[in-house]
């Protein structure tokens, strides 16, 4: 089964056994796979009616829900991650879906389009304009995306909620990785990629 380049940058994070939480899983693709090669052992949140089907069919465990009304269903520590992949910007409080993400998983996966890359800054001060690119093919008016943020924000809000990074990578929107894109990310970086846990109490 073939992935996303940015999901499968996702699975190379995942353990062998785990226990996994897909937020806004889709049609349940990364569950599928992680299930058939990682034997990974997942839940997947979705609110479109077809995508919960689609993930019915292949046997993936899914519960049509909306990500803003919380994880109460769930356990602290019910699981070893919770993956949230192009959804964060999507959802109306993205700080408090980070809580319930390290309240019921050991460690989170996010991925966001990033705001700060340099075509984006571009297009709004040279049109005046909300970008559209491939990343946010959306206008203005029919985005489903809410909060959209720069790498430094997301960063800046992990410090705030004293949420360690464990890792980050950063690809263009052909999913490839650059030396530039790790020393700049937040100007180079189309797609922000990062694995994170709750940080140690002082």
């Amino acid at each position: 089964m073939a992935l996303r380049p940015e999901l499968e940058i996702i699975s190379e994070w995942i353990a062998p056994g785990s226990r996994i939480l897909d937020l806004g899983c889709g049609d349940g693709v990364l569950l599928k796979y992680l299930r058939d090669t990682r034997n990974v052992n997942g839940y997947g949140i979705e609110i479109d009616y077809q995508n919960v089907l689609q993930c019915i069919e292949a046997g993936i465990n899914i519960i049509q829900t909306d990500l803003d009304a919380g994880l109460s269903e769930f356990d602290a520590d019910s699981f070893d991650y919770v993956v949230m992949s192009q959804t964060l910007q999507a959802v109306h409080y993205p700080d408090r879906v980070l809580d319930e993400m390290l309240r019921v998983g050991r460690e989170g996966i996010v991925t966001f389009p990033n705001f700060g890359h340099w075509l984006a800054r571009f297009q709004l001060a040279i049109t005046g304009h909300m970008p559209v690119s491939n990343i946010l093919p959306y206008d203005w008016y029919n985005s489903p995306n809410l909060h959209l943020c720069t790498v430094k924000d997301f960063e800046q809000l992990c410090t705030k909620k004293n949420i360690e990074i464990l890792e980050r990578t950063v690809v263009d929107q052909r999913h490839k990785r650059s030396l530039g894109m790790r020393f700049a990310p937040n100007l180079l970086g189309e797609i922000a990629i990062y694995r994170f846990r709750r940080g140690k109490k002082s």
